[in-house]
């Protein structure tokens, strides 16, 4: 099964946004900056520029930045802007009568989903770069 960093790729190339948030930065460029292809970066700018995160701009001096401050924007933003679908996805159990494992499991799945977002929801990429951008005391 393959793992979706489509979140954690969205996160840095915000993150590299907000760092210079008057400066338009082409897919190039933050692709380069986070070791992947320029067309995983269009494809995650697109989703953002959809959930009115990013804005884009094309043509020679094109690129993308935020659309809004980043103390506006939460991880939960990112995260609902990058993932379509439950979290979760459990295999059919019909050899258990009534359905009843599907259904508890579902709503385990839905309440984690909640709990994840609520997390994430605390903390807004304003705040992450100043994480980020302090030094490891240890």
């Amino acid at each position: 099964m393959a793992v979706n960093t489509r979140f954690a790729t969205g996160v840095h190339a915000l993150l590299l946004l907000a760092a210079e948030p008057d400066v338009l930065q082409t897919s190039e460029d933050v692709a380069r900056k986070l070791n992947t292809n320029p067309v995983v970066i269009r494809r995650v700018f697109s989703l953002l520029q959809r959930a009115e995160l990013v804005e884009s701009q094309k043509g020679p001096s094109g690129g993308s930045r935020l659309a809004c401050s980043a103390k506006e924007i939460s991880l939960a933003d990112i995260y609902r802007a990058l993932n379509h679908g439950d979290m979760f996805h459990s295999a059919s159990a019909h050899a258990i009568p009534g359905g009843k494992l599907n259904h508890a499991l579902g709503q385990i799945f839905r309440d984690a989903q909640k709990a994840l977002e609520k997390e994430l929801a605390q903390t807004n990429l304003s705040q992450l770069v100043k994480k980020a951008g302090k030094k490891d005391k240890h």
